[in-house]
This record gives C-alpha cells, sequence and structure tokens, in this order.
C-alpha cells in the first residue's frame, strides 16, 4: 500500500472536474502540464485562463521532499514559523553527507560518526513536525520518491533541483529552494510563474547501445543549458510509450541541466508495471480510473505546434549514443565523433575512472544494462582498464540487485559498491587517485559535470554517458571507444568486441528489501526537543534579516564582476563545504569564490576598495559589512544556474550584499533571491555589463518607488568621477515586493502567523 493513499485518492477525486472546466475556461485541448497545473491551483476550480511566461500563480502542492544538504536550512526556517506540524506530507532523505571512499560499509559508518550531529537534529525535527525520515543509506533521495511517493498527476516540490526526476511517473515536480519549501510546509501557496511549454515527440524505438540518456543528452545539446528555462518539457508519442519508467525518469532527472522548470510523461503501461512492482496497487488502481485526465488531449500529441511554444522531434530508432562535455552539460557529442573532437579539442584519451549511479541513473534497469556489458567484459576475460565505482539508488534496488547478483559482476571487475547515496555526483568522493595539475578524464552516469564538481580538480574533464556506456568506456579505458565498432584485446592477446547492452526493465523475482530505511514521526512530536548547540560548527539557528528601510541605496561597492558561467556550485561550492550546510556563518566562508573575476580572471580574488587591496571574495564582504557599505554582485548569463541549493542566494544576504545585478538569472536562484529579500534585478541593456569597472560606486536613485512592472535606474558612478546611468529590469510582483519590504518571506510567514 501506498504511502498517503488518502490525499493520492483526493487528487483522484477532483482531478476531472477541475480539468474539464479548464478546458472550458482556456477554450481549447489541455497538455498533460496544463491538466497538473489547474488541478493543483490554490483557490481550487479554475476561473482563469493564465498566460504562460507572464501570470504569477498560486498552486497547493500534494508533497515535499528534502535532501539532507538543504534540509537544514529549511528546517531551520521552519523552525521559525510558528507551526506545530507541517501542513502536506513531508520526507527528508539522508543522501549528500556521505562521502565515497572505500565502499559502503565504511563510508556509511564513516558518516554515521562525522554527521550524526546532522542527522540527529534531521531525525528529531522530522519526528516534531510530523514529516517522514529516511536514514543514512536508504537511497538517493529522486529515486526513493520515484520508488514510494511518486504518482501520476500529482505536483511535488523538492529543496533539490532534481526533484523533477518524478515526472518519469507522471509528476509535475518542481526543484525549489527552502524558503519556497518553507511556505508549503506552513499551509501556504506555493507560486509559480505560469510556465511555458516545450513538447518533445519521441517516435520510433531505442535500440542497441542507445539508451533514455541518450535523449535527453540530445535534448541538452538542442536546447543548451538555459534553452528549458521558465518551461516545461512534455515528452509523448509512441517511443515515449515503448520507454519504461525508470528511463522516463532519467530523461525527466536531467531536464533540470536545460533550465527547465520540470519536464513530465503521460501515465501509461510502463508507469502502471512500475507501481503495481513497488507495492502500489492502490495508486495504479486509482489511476486507472482518471487515466484519460493523466496525459494530454489526443488532440494535443497530434498536432503539438498549435498547443507548446516549442516542438522537438526525436527519433528513437535513428537515436545515436552520446557522451556530454567536458565542463558542461550540454555539449553534446554522438559516441561515434568523439575521436576526432577530443583530439580537436585536446581532451585526455585515457579515462582514469567510470562511475554509474546518482539520482539520474541507479535504477534496477540501469544496473541490469550496466551489468550486462561488465558480465562480458568477465567472461570474454577482458580486464578493465579504468577504476569503477557503482552507487545504487536505494537499499531495494542493492538488497534486489545483490540478490540477483548484479553487484558481484561489478565486484569481478573490481569496482567499489559504494553506499546508497549520491556520492561523486555532488562531489562526495575521496578520490583515490587525486590528481594535480594533469589534465584527466572521468566518465560517469551523473547529470552535471561542471568543473571541479565531481572531484574538486579543475583539471579533471567530467563526461555524462548512460550507465551502459560509462561501462564499456571504462572497460576499454579510452574516451574515443566506440562499442558499436571498435574490438578490445584480452587478457589472451585476442580482439572481441562487446555485444549491445540488455536489460531488465523490473526484477523478474520482485524488488525485496529487509531494511528500506525509513523512520515515521510521531503522531503527537510536541515533547521532542530539538538541540542546537551554541558552540557547534555545523549547525546554527537563524536570525531573522532586516527588513529594508525602504530608502533608495546608495554608495554601494562592486564585491566582483563575474565572468563567465556562474553556477551555484561556483557561487555555494559543495563537496567538503556541505558539512556546514546547517551553519549559515560558517559556510558563508565559501560565498563566491569559485566565481571568476571579470577583471584579473581569477577565483576568490577581488578589489577591497577600502584598502586597495586584493583578497578572498569572502574576507572583502566581511569587511565592507562591518563598515556598513551595501554592495552588489554583477554576473553574466543564466548566473546561478544548476542546483536549487538556496545558499547561494543565503550566504551573500548573510554577509551584506544588496544586489545582484545580471544579464540573466536561472530561475531557481531568482527566486531564491527574492525570497530572501534580495534585490535580483537584469541588465536592461546586456552590453552595460561592459561599463562596470573594478572600482565602481552604484546609487539606486528611484528605489524608493520600487513596482511591479518599473524598470529600476543605476547611477554607477566610476573612479574617475565619470557616470554611467543605466537601467535595470525586474519581475517582482506585489507579493514579492512584501518580501522585500519585510527583509525576507520567512519574515512575512511570521508576522502573518503572529
Amino acid at each position: 500500500m501506498a504511502y498517503d493513499i488518502d490525499m493520492i485518492k483526493k487528487v483522484y477525486n477532483q482531478i476531472a472536474e477541475r480539468v474539464d472546466k479548464a478546458r472550458e475556461i482556456v477554450g481549447k485541448p489541455l497538455t498533460l502540464s496544463e491538466k497538473i497545473l489547474y488541478a493543483h491551483l490554490w483557490d481550487g476550480e479554475p476561473t482563469t485562463a493564465y498566460k504562460r511566461a507572464t501570470d504569477y500563480v498560486n498552486f497547493a502542492p500534494d508533497r515535499i521532499a528534502c535532501q539532507d544538504a538543504t534540509a537544514q536550512m529549511a528546517l531551520l526556517q521552519f523552525m521559525q514559523a510558528g507551526k506545530k506540524k507541517v501542513e502536506v506530507p513531508t520526507t527528508v532523505h539522508c543522501d549528500h553527507l556521505i562521502q565515497a571512499k572505500q565502499g559502503a560499509a565504511k563510508d556509511l559508518k564513516r558518516a554515521n560518526e562525522t554527521s550524526n550531529e546532522v542527522f540527529d537534529f534531521l531525525e528529531s525535527v522530522s519526528n516534531k513536525y510530523g514529516i517522514g525520515f529516511w536514514k543514512p543509506g536508504a537511497g538517493i533521495i529522486h529515486q526513493v520518491v520515484l520508488e514510494n511517493y511518486a504518482f501520476p498527476g500529482g505536483m511535488m516540490i523538492g529543496t533539490d533541483s532534481h526533484t523533477v526526476n518524478a515526472g518519469g511517473l507522471g509528476m509535475v515536480a518542481i526543484g525549489v529552494g527552502g524558503a519556497d519549501a518553507v511556505d508549503v510546509m506552513a499551509g501556504m501557496p506555493w507560486e509559480l510563474k505560469f510556465p511555458k511549454l516545450i513538447g518533445v515527440k519521441l517516435t520510433g524505438e531505442l535500440n542497441g547501445w542507445t539508451a533514455s540518456k541518450d535523449v535527453i543528452l540530445k535534448v541538452a545539446g538542442i536546447l543548451t543549458v538555459k534553452g528549458g528555462t521558465g518551461a516545461i518539457i512534455e515528452y509523448f508519442g509512441p517511443g515515449a510509450k515503448a520507454m519504461s519508467c525508470t528511463g522516463k525518469g532519467t530523461i525527466c532527472n536531467m531536464g533540470a541541466e536545460v533550465g527547465a522548470t520540470t519536464s513530465t510523461f503521460g501515465y501509461d503501461d510502463s508507469m502502471e508495471r512500475f507501481l503495481r512492482a513497488t507495492n502500489r496497487d492502490d495508486v495504479a488502481d486509482a489511476a486507472n480510473e482518471v487515466r484519460e485526465y493523466l496525459t494530454g488531449d489526443d488532440e494535443v500529441y497530434a498536432n503539438p505546434e498549435q498547443y507548446f511554444d516549442e516542438v522537438i522531434e526525436i527519433d528513437l530508432s535513428t537515436l545515436k549514443p552520446h557522451l556530454n562535455g567536458p565542463f558542461t552539460p550540454d555539449l553534446a557529442t554522438p559516441i561515434s565523433e568523439m575521436s576526432e573532437k577530443a583530439q580537436k579539442n585536446g581532451w585526455p584519451i585515457q579515462v582514469d575512472w567510470g562511475l554509474i549511479g546518482s539520482c539520474t541513473n541507479s535504477s534496477y534497469e540501469d544496473l541490469t544494462r550496466a551489468a550486462s556489458i561488465a558480465k562480458q567484459a568477465v567472461d570474454k576475460n577482458i580486464k578493465a582498464k579504468s577504476d569503477f565505482g557503482i552507487n545504487p539508488g536505494s537499499e531495494q534496488i542493492r538488497y534486489t540487485a545483490e540478490r540477483d547478483g548484479l553487484l558481484q559482476i561489478f565486484e569481478d571487475l573490481d569496482a567499489t559498491i559504494f553506499t546508497n547515496a549520491c556520492g561523486p555526483c555532488i562531489g562526495q568522493w575521496d578520490r583515490s587517485d587525486r590528481k594535480g595539475e594533469e589534465k584527466n578524464t572521468i566518465v560517469h552516469s551523473f547529470n552535471r559535470n561542471f568543473s571541479k564538481r565531481a572531484d574538486g580538480n579543475p583539471n579533471t574533464h567530467a563526461f555524462v554517458g548512460s550507465p551502459e556506456m560509462v561501462a564499456a568506456i571504462a572497460i576499454s579505458g579510452r574516451l574515443d571507444f566506440d562499442p558499436t565498432r571498435d574490438k578490445l584485446i584480452n587478457e589472451d592477446g585476442e580482439e572481441v568486441m562487446l555485444e549491445e547492452p540488455k536489460g531488465l526493465e523490473l526484477p523478474p523475482k520482485g524488488f525485496d528489501v529487509e531494511d528500506p530505511g525509513y523512520v515515521a514521526p510521531r503522531k503527537d512530536g510536541s515533547s521532542v526537543e530539538v538541540k542546537v548547540a551554541p558552540t557547534s560548527e555545523r549547525l546554527q539557528l537563524l536570525t531573522p534579516f532586516e527588513p529594508w528601510d525602504g530608502k533608495n541605496i546608495i554608495g554601494a561597492k562592486l564585491l566582483i564582476k563575474a565572468h563567465g558561467k556562474c553556477t551555484t556550485d561556483h557561487i555555494s561550492m559543495a563537496g567538503p563545504w556541505l558539512r556546514f550546510r546547517g551553519h549559515l556563518d560558517n559556510i558563508s566562508n565559501n560565498c563566491l569564490i569559485g566565481a571568476v573575476n571579470a577583471f584579473n580572471m581569477k577565483t576568490n580574488f577581488v578589489k577591497n576598495q577600502l584598502t586597495g587591496e586584493y583578497g578572498g571574495v569572502p574576507d572583502t564582504q566581511r569587511e565592507y559589512k562591518a563598515a556598513g557599505i551595501p554592495t552588489v554582485v554583477v554576473g553574466d548569463h543564466n548566473y546561478g544556474e544548476g542546483s536549487s541549493r538556496e545558499h547561494a542566494a543565503m550566504e551573500p544576504r548573510h554577509l551584506g550584499v544588496y544586489v545582484v545585478l545580471v544579464k540573466s538569472f536561472a530561475r531557481i536562484h531568482e527566486t531564491n533571491l527574492k525570497k530572501q529579500g534580495m534585490l535580483g534585478i537584469t541588465f536592461a541593456n546586456e552590453s552595460d555589463y561592459d561599463l562596470i569597472q573594478e572600482d565602481d560606486t552604484f546609487n539606486f536613485t528611484d528605489l524608493e518607488s520600487f513596482a511591479p512592472g518599473k524598470p529600476l535606474t543605476i547611477e554607477v558612478v566610476h573612479a574617475d568621477g565619470s557616470k554611467d546611468v543605466i537601467k535595470a529590469n525586474h519581475t517582482y510582483n506585489e507579493n514579492q515586493i512584501e518580501w522585500y519590504k519585510e527583509g525576507s518571506a520567512l519574515n512575512l510567514i511570521k508576522k502573518m502567523n503572529a
């Protein structure tokens, strides 16, 4: 039986009436995305046809999921909201704070010793406020959600950008910052600009070495890292129906890498099979009763150009295996072209590591397809030329894979089986063959490959592929290995070829597990005491941010002008910094240390206008704050792409940055800035970015009349006394301006609950 089945049935009981009403109001057939959005309006039954990419809309998500790194700050904020219990089903998953090093047992033991303070805090807060808790080792949040909580036609939010993985089970699942989650936990509406819609029509059927991962690798190459911003990507067509549910999840998961709000598929037989295989017959039966409302209308899929803002068509029968990278997930290369491209760009051909897992590709099907390649290597006496690491997606998958002999196959190739956790995917990797200045290559089945993400080394070239392609390349030890045509030499000196991968959609003997790792909260948690030691280096109770004084910002100094790609990894690094995710002051010591200073092309090296000397970004900013001087951060396009981590907004806010002025924002980061009471604005004229000089001072001359749709005027004063007056646009609506006035959205919630 499913968790929260009464809530799911409630959604299904009202979906027909709400969707029918929405279709009547909109006056045309509806996509699946529109059906789910209109069925989850905060005000209930639809009364208005919303304009895409324009109208802000209040929604009522069905559930929330938080991973341990972001849950700390989210729950620290929720503790300030004045509520006795969360208002919607919520879960916390401990998957980020487990470092991959020696193997599952030793790594998990070490994590429980080094992060026990954080795990105990999360479990006690969960117990107190009615939140389901998944212990360390239980699995990666998004795989656990897919196996236990996701349901067709539902809406959920999660404090991780890859919450979108649940689209593989027909949800609208969206990554958010912790402050957004706190709103919903506190029983308030969740606001989202009504998304644009991108339709991807899939024809044909996957075959040979091509996997579901190759679909999103291809789409990433088409849309780039910002092409999906502000949009939901909806997949449909015969090719979509032919895919497994977990394959759909893989595609949705990596939609975060093109900036999409989320991605989704219509309910079909593969989803029903997955629900029943994961002991959710009750959900499948309920979904079947409203099946037509859990997919797009027939007319939409027959004539998609009339209903989507953009349509992409991919023939799966001709789609080739891809590797994307290095340093960005949208640099797509068919494996057949990798040899030429790698040579041209000077990418290291030797592959040191092949890593399989992450929330993107750690399902039973993924492991079987990769294991089918590994088994061939064992049987054909081929020794793997690269090191191997495997992260199963959940304890249920690990237990079942061990029972069915899959893990033993990898171990026969000397692979290390890491904990059911994120591990190297989010920088939690103590790499055994640490590299220094030497350029090196790794391949993995993860979703992101930004510089330094996996191992902290800027010289590591990381490439993204399917689990089976990662296995083949790791066995060959060469980036330019094309298993569709290239041969290998085995230990007997014989030429052999790897045959096409074979996989199982679901385990023939069913899933099995002894202890899934779930801890239910107390029915009454009022007596639970949550303790945070004042001397803790890991946890710190929050102090509310100061409200806006209602005056223009005058005399603000430039902190940094960031050059090029500036992701949330650059603004607030993960890896070893994850240990401070619950301590705002300590983690603020990594604020913008990865951003490249446009004036000297160095990281963490900016000019202090008070002293004329150069220093680290956090140190310099702390001096400005101590002197009571506001500061401005200037950035390029798609500023804040990547993870949902709100620390990238909270850290500069905590340190005294007042304004972030960029060419364009990634969606989640822009919202996070707004939630934390920051002024996040964009150049009205992008070329004005070039006017900003190292010693500039900024005067915001009309902020006192801050209003929706009204651009702001900025007087930029240069060191020689000359000035440029520029305009900046913003997307703040009336409610968001109230967040700004109060100092943060949380301050407003506390005021309303007082």
